[in-house]
């Protein structure tokens, strides 16, 4: 290495290109920079007021703290709150509140990272995509961005990577939820939902991420949901859309039916209205004709295998098949009735010792006696009011009701009792079973519960798990399973055999088939809201025929309304529209009406991710080309709770799509990824007993007449895998964290993040906190460690603050070849950060940017080339400060697409070895150094060393004798000369 070479302090004047660079008075800076200070509304933030001595492309920024002396706050006349806030201003780790609106406003300005309609299609392409956001009118909380930024760090690195990259954002905004808000505050929901829109996308620039905006769309739009409509009319066409009767969740408060995820315990999860079950005539969509390949096509993709089985499991695929059981009158004689029931156990028919039938069983009125009819309409009732996904919870306590008659067992005659349990659905299967409680886990509570007789037909294999206390369900060899009277024996067989020949019996006889059933059941598609899509069709009013409107009439818009109440009749809100429903039949000219229930929340996010490919297209719903090139999507992120319904109706319409040629792939997700939720900040509570004295929660003592009160966080200490009080380490503590909710108070506004640490810090807290799906808990005190990273990074790269606490144009960087040790530094950095990006292991990517900066304030010179390289990386993650560090380099462009460093191998490798160092033949320690150290170097980190340094301080060197890759020793004089003098001006090796 050349240490001979000049160095140079890297100050040059900053370009004038994008910005401009000139001085103003400072009345005048005063009104530049108070022109675009952040303000917010929230109780924790305050006004930031800073006084630039530059302006940017017409925005204050003197790349300073933004504060002032108190000299001159005090010429200005502020109060002493101001004081107070210029205080804090100064004391402000980086300017993060200059820095940051200047590069948004930049970044909208420039249209940085907008994806042009025509593009080079020989790059390679990557779509990374958010899932479609409701907004609300509480905005986003710092949950939110967790997705966010992860999606946004994905795109930029793959923009850097050369990729085009499509990175969109819009709204679904069609619901229950505004129509509820606008209903309670008399306010249209077109109003409501665009002022719901605009603090969306304010709370979304103001974080830095870069969208698309020229590509944003909206649910409630006509160029949009024109296209929703014409897909409804395909799905017509094919006979996938269709009208029947069936049982529904309905809420008479709100007026509407609810999907089953909309009601919990019973009542409506917005409101806590009571929900009861109804038969009502409804649009349906046919998802069930594509089961099968909604099932096979779950084994390509790239998706957590949680969410590809919960999919499995809601389509629910099982072979098996439909046995027919004779119901008996009272004396034992069968009637004409017979019950069917759909099983994937026909092994075990010998073993069924009762039938349950769903409340909602259409043959339950012709099956109860008199004595048990009460009871039955009193359970039915009861159940009617549950949604699906309760009946089935595994956990509950199984509840039921006799019907007073019985059946008789195909398999072996016996008179077994029929009973009414709402854990079985009338939309599986038959709407009824044939129950063995000993090879059941639901059937065998049920049974314990109201004393049903239990018969064991299947034996495991393994006699260690012979139990007969407890069901078992797995395979094994039958039993007590043979009739001969009516031609039936399986014993001995196994259970696959014995499936077999039940089938091969049951058909013969006449008693039951072979059957493939699905739990998936066609999707409930009408709402009885105002706030939705319009169904584009017509019913004539003298024979009531459904006509579709003619695709040329799209979009069919939704009709202003003063009153969009429920009706309190079942009717929808639309029906107040008297001249918009009543209407003619275009080919025909007869009277007709139009359909006034609108379509679910969920047809607009169906399909959206095709529109963002081709967002302006009036004449298709997008081009061909366009959706060749970018379909499917390649990464698509959002919260696990839509891992079933949402991705399934999507994949259903994609692959009806793909069937009439309007898309090119099979499936519209390459790869999901399920970030963790973050949750409210860790409560840490205690018990007190009677006496008020606290005790240990685990305390066998500890009971419901103990109080809890809460712990503040300076009182509590981590001991092993608990928690307790730092005066009382006996006393454990409760420490939980819950998700963020109004009604817990745990809420945190980003804003207020932003406001007081910068976009960046937020973002880069979000993704440090841990792995990107695990969940974690809020720690607002914790984002202070990333916050002083980005100051440290600023600080060494543009050097301190100045005395009045602003900070220097340019940097402290040098133009200086970097050392072999710089280069490995950097090069490890490049290779982990390029990685853990790959990985979307995002905090680790963060930890070794956090190791290089550490190891960077321990150099003497910091290398222009090297520090470049090292913005280019935090660039992603921290893209404000990254942009203006860049800036500050001499770089007049945005650094958006510049190139994402490429590690080079030779640098990764690790050729280092510990040398030991001897003073006057002695050893005193150690030093690492590279293999092809020079003496010169090997001396110069020696005398770095904190431990062998005292033994040269003050000392004359003699001698040096130097073995590479083994020793080096050095011999001392008496003359009182330092050897770190004696570095600087080259004069070792002196005899």
């Amino acid at each position: 290495m050349n240490t001979q070479m000049h160095t140079h302090i890297h100050t040059q004047v900053l370009p004038l290109s994008p910005f401009r660079h000139r001085k103003l008075p400072l009345s005048a800076r005063r009104r530049q920079s108070l022109k675009f200070t952040r303000t917010t509304t929230t109780t924790t933030s305050f006004r930031r007021i800073s006084l630039g001595l530059r302006v940017f492309n017409g925005i204050s920024s003197n790349g300073s703290s933004g504060s002032i002396s108190s000299q001159n706050t005090v010429s200005e006349g502020l109060n002493g709150v101001e004081e107070q806030k210029q205080t804090k201003q100064a004391r402000r780790v980086y300017p993060f509140d200059e820095i940051e609106p200047r590069w948004q406003r930049y970044w909208e300005e420039n249209r940085t990272f907008r994806t042009p309609d025509d593009i080079d299609t020989s790059k390679p392409k990557f779509y990374v995509l958010d899932m479609f956001p409701y907004p609300s009118g509480a905005g986003l909380h710092v949950g939110h961005p967790l997705g966010y930024t992860a999606t946004d760090i994905l795109a930029r690195f793959k923009r850097m990577q050369g990729f085009n990259v499509l990175h969109p954002m819009g709204w679904d905004a069609f619901g229950l939820p505004a129509e509820q808000y606008a209903i309670g505050t008399g306010t249209h929901p077109k109003i409501t939902t665009m002022k719901n829109i605009q603090r969306f996308r304010s709370q979304l620039k103001s974080l830095g991420f870069s969208y698309d905006w020229d590509r944003e769309i909206s649910t409630t739009e006509p160029e949009f949901y024109k296209w929703t409509q014409w897909i409804f009319l395909q799905l017509l066409k094919r006979g996938l859309a269709y009208q029947a009767e069936v049982p529904v969740n309905w809420c008479p408060a709100l007026g509407t039916v609810l999907a089953n995820e909309e009601v919990v315990d019973g009542v409506s999860e917005r409101g806590g209205h009571p929900v009861i079950r109804k038969p009502m005539r409804q649009w349906i969509l046919k998802i069930t004709a594509y089961a099968d390949r909604l099932l096979e096509d779950l084994d390509d993709l790239d998706w957590p295998e949680s969410v590809k089985e919960m999919q499995r499991n809601w389509i629910g695929r099982s072979e098996g098949a439909e046995v027919e059981f004779c119901v008996l009158d009272s004396e034992g004689q069968g009637r004409d009735i017979k019950i069917t029931v759909y099983t994937t156990r026909p092994d075990t028919i010998f073993g069924a010792t009762y039938l349950v039938l769903a409340p909602e069983h259409l043959l339950l009125s012709s099956l109860v006696t008199v004595a048990q009819s009460k009871y039955v309409e009193e359970y039915k009732e009861l159940a009617s009011r549950k949604s699906d996904l309760e009946r089935t919870e595994l956990q509950k306590e199984k509840t039921g009701v006799f019907s007073g008659c019985y059946a008789r067992n195909p398999a072996n005659g016996e008179a077994i009792p029929i009973w009414i349990a709402d854990y079985v659905l009338g939309s599986y299967g038959t709407g009824a079973i044939m129950a063995v409680p000993a090879h059941d886990t639901r059937d065998h509570e049920f049974a314990l519960k109201y004393d049903i007789p239990i018969c064991w037909v299947v034996t495991p294999d393994d006699e260690s798990q012979n139990n007969f206390e407890k069901p078992y369900s797995g395979k094994g060899t039958v039993i007590n399973s043979s009739s001969s009277a009516l031609g039936l024996d399986i014993n001995g067989l196994s259970t696959k055999e014995a499936t077999s020949k039940v089938i091969e019996w049951a058909q013969r006889t006449g008693n039951g088939k072979k059957k493939v059933n699905y739990k998936l059941r066609d999707w409930l598609f009408a709402r009885q809201r105002y706030w939705g899509e319009p169904i584009p069709v017509i019913f004539l009013d003298d024979t009531g025929e459904t006509v579709p409107i003619p695709e040329t009439e799209l979009p069919l818009i939704l009709p202003e309304l003063d009153d969009f109440t429920p009706t309190g009749t079942g009717d929808p809100p639309l029906s107040k529209a008297v001249s918009w429903v009543k209407t003619t039949d275009p080919l025909s000219g007869k009277p007709a009406k139009r359909e006034t229930n609108t379509m679910p929340q969920w047809a607009g996010s169906c399909w959206y991710y095709l529109r963002f490919m081709d967002p302006k297209n009036s004449k298709a719903l997008v081009d061909k080309r366009k959706e060749m090139y970018w379909g499917p999507v390649d990464v698509y992120v959002g919260g696990a709770e839509h891992a079933v319904l949402h991705l399934l109706y999507s994949r259903f319409w994609h692959k009806v799509l793909y069937d009439i040629g309007v898309v090119s792939t099979k499936e519209p997700f390459k790869c999901v990824i399920n970030q963790g939720i973050i949750l409210g900040e860790v409560q840490y509570m205690a018990c007190r007993d009677p006496d008020g004295n606290f005790i240990s929660v685990d305390s066998a003592d500890i009971s419901d007449e103990h109080h809890q009160e809460s712990i503040p966080e300076e009182k509590v200490m981590k001991s092993g895998d608990s928690f307790v009080l730092r005066d009382n380490p006996n006393i454990r503590l409760i420490a939980r964290a819950h998700k963020m909710s109004k009604s817990r108070g745990n809420v945190v506004n980003p804003d207020d993040v932003v406001s007081e640490y910068g976009a960046d810090s937020l973002r880069l807290y979000e993704m440090f906190m841990g792995p990107f799906r695990d969940s974690k808990a809020w720690n607002t005190s914790g984002i202070e460690g990333v916050h002083r990273f980005l100051g440290r990074t600023w600080r060494l790269i543009v050097g301190p603050p100045l005395p009045d606490g602003t900070f220097r144009d340019g940097t402290v960087t040098i133009i200086v070849e970097p050392t072999m040790e710089q280069l490995r530094s950097l090069h490890k950095c490049i290779d982990k950060v390029r990685e853990e990006i790959e990985g979307t292991r995002f905090n680790t990517g963060i930890s070794a940017m956090m190791e290089f900066i550490n190891a960077a304030y321990k150099w003497d010179k910091h290398p222009r080339s090297i520090i470049e390289v090292f913005i280019l990386l935090l660039a992603p993650y921290a893209p404000h400060i990254a942009e203006e560090l860049w800036f500050r380099m001499g770089h007049s462009k945005s650094l958006a697409y510049e190139s994402f460093p490429k590690a080079n191998p030779a640098y990764l490798k690790d050729s280092t070895v510990v040398l030991p160092v001897q003073i006057n033949g002695k050893m005193r320690g150690t030093i690492q150094v590279e293999e092809t150290c020079t003496e010169e170097e090997a001396f110069r980190l020696a005398s770095l060393d904190e431990k062998l340094s005292k033994y040269l301080d003050g000392k004359t060197i003699k001698k040096r004798i130097y073995v590479p890759g083994k020793i080096l020793n050095v011999i001392l004089g008496p003359q009182n000369v330092k050897a770190s003098a004696l570095l600087v001006y080259g004069n070792a090796n002196v005899e």
